[in-house]
């Protein structure tokens, strides 16, 4: 079994949208994980369906994948960043409806999930109060991506409220393992935040797994780094999502590292590949 590999719109801040797709697909991607975000597809600009159908055209020519992804740090308020979320005090409605509109994008992209997390809980709010509100959210974003049959990722975000794997099992089982609610994994993410290595991981998650975006990273340390910078046994975990049969894009998730975009996505293509074949020789040799 080989994987598609993609890379994230986030990580292309200073190109226009069909400039970074053009990029990607010049390289050798399968897909793209697209931020919606206002230097592309902004969700809330003007004539969305029109511009979605272009770029469902382009990223056909392009023959790229997409996932959705919801992470925009500064599209809803301009002071806050990610602000509103979930879980806060105010304005969760605002949330609500721009994974709304991500979910209806997406259905209109034919993507393959949606990502998006719980936010950060604001200070004076207990976990009660935060798993009401999360509970309440997710139901009503989950309501959207029914009626679209439209599969929704959740990922555990370090310093969120809703930080590891194990919190997004809990969410699930709260809201009664909903059929359209999978597991995103970041795979730094699992080096920085959890018990066990990202291959392990991959492993316990099986096949909850929705959506993966991969990067390196260090215990403890919620740094994206490329690959080869951080502690993240990369053909290990390449090998987890063969053994777990998943069919979905590998995303690499590099979000500060646009200021030299094509050279790094160019690099974390080869280290993809190149772990890759060392994973497939180690199981036939093994």
């Amino acid at each position: 079994m080989t994987l598609r590999f993609g890379y994230g719109t986030n990580g292309f801040a200073g190109h226009r949208l069909d400039d970074a797709l053009g990029v990607l697909a010049d390289l050798g991607y399968d897909g793209v994980a697209l931020t919606l975000d206002h230097p592309h597809l902004d969700p809330f600009a003007p004539d969305l369906a029109a511009r979605t159908d272009d770029v469902r055209r382009r990223l056909a020519a392009y023959g790229l994948a997409v996932v959705i992804e919801t992470g925009a740090r500064y599209v809803m308020d301009p002071w806050r960043k990610h602000e509103p979320t979930l879980v806060s005090d105010v304005g969760r409605e605002r949330r609500v409806d721009y994974l709304c509109r991500a979910i209806r994008v997406a259905a209109d992209l034919g993507a393959e999930a949606v990502s998006f997390w719980s936010g950060t809980v604001p200070e004076g709010a207990g976990p009660h109060q935060a798993w009401e509100r999360l509970t309440s959210g997710v139901e009503q974003v989950l309501a959207e991506a029914q009626r679209r049959d439209v599969r929704c990722a959740f990922e555990p975000e370090p310093g969120m409220f809703v930080d590891t794997l194990a919190g997004v099992a809990e969410l699930r089982r709260r809201l009664g393992d909903p059929e359209h609610l999978t597991v995103t994994v970041d795979v730094g993410h699992c080096v920085c935040n959890e018990p066990a290595p990202p291959q392990d991981r991959i492993r316990d998650v099986g096949s909850s797994l929705g959506n993966v975006q991969i990067d390196d990273m260090r215990p403890g340390v919620h740094e994206h780094l490329e690959f080869g910078d951080g502690d993240v046994d990369l053909p290990a975990t390449l090998r987890a999502l063969c053994d777990v049969g998943y069919q979905g894009l590998v995303s690499v998730e590099l979000p500060r590292h646009s200021h030299a975009a094509p050279a790094v996505a160019a690099r974390s293509l080869e280290a993809l590949r190149t772990a890759q074949a060392t994973a497939l020789a180690a199981e036939v040799t093994g």
